[in-house]
């Protein structure tokens, strides 16, 4: 019989997840199926001085829209988000007051989020779990901030995208 893989350490050894702080989560849609929306190209988005390409939300997008500012509340903001088709990125800051008995609030959030989109929409969508990445200093904020902003005009190139 086969020997099975060890699966992979997700955790920061030694860090606290229940401190205050910013961390770039990334939520995916079982499977890939691009339920969020669609990246529609050559269209001019009010704010943009030309065309640029963007995510058209479908329902369960403008659900997820939502769920992800109803999270900007009780010391969590949600300073910069992107919903593409069949994921999520988001900058989550967790304030001094967030974190809970050494336990990581990050999981509470993800999990309350899937679970209120879930019932909004009567059937679960997500992938198991989540990615987090700790985010260190000013200069990672602004590249994942930049990384964010810039995903719908990649989506091609994208690891999510399915084509």
């Amino acid at each position: 019989m086969r020997e099975l893989l060890a699966r992979k350490k997700m955790r920061l050894q030694d860090y606290d997840y229940s401190s205050a702080g910013y961390y770039f989560i990334t939520i995916c849609v079982k499977d890939k199926y691009e339920l969020l929306g669609k990246v529609v190209v050559g269209a001019t988005v009010p704010g943009r001085p030309q065309t640029f390409p963007y995510v058209e939300l479908s329902e369960i997008g403008q659900v997820v829209d939502i769920a992800i500012n109803h999270n900007n509340r009780n010391h969590v903001s949600v300073p910069k988000y992107v919903i593409m088709p069949n994921h999520i990125h988001m900058i989550l800051i967790l304030g001094q007051e967030a974190g809970n008995r050494g336990r990581s609030p990050l999981q509470g959030i993800v999990r309350s989020m899937k679970a209120y989109i879930t019932k909004q929409i009567g059937y679960s969508i997500w992938q198991k779990s989540f990615h987090d990445h700790i985010i260190r200093n000013e200069e990672e904020y602004r590249r994942i901030w930049r990384y964010i902003d810039e995903n719908p005009v990649k989506w091609e190139e994208d690891c999510y995208f399915v084509g």
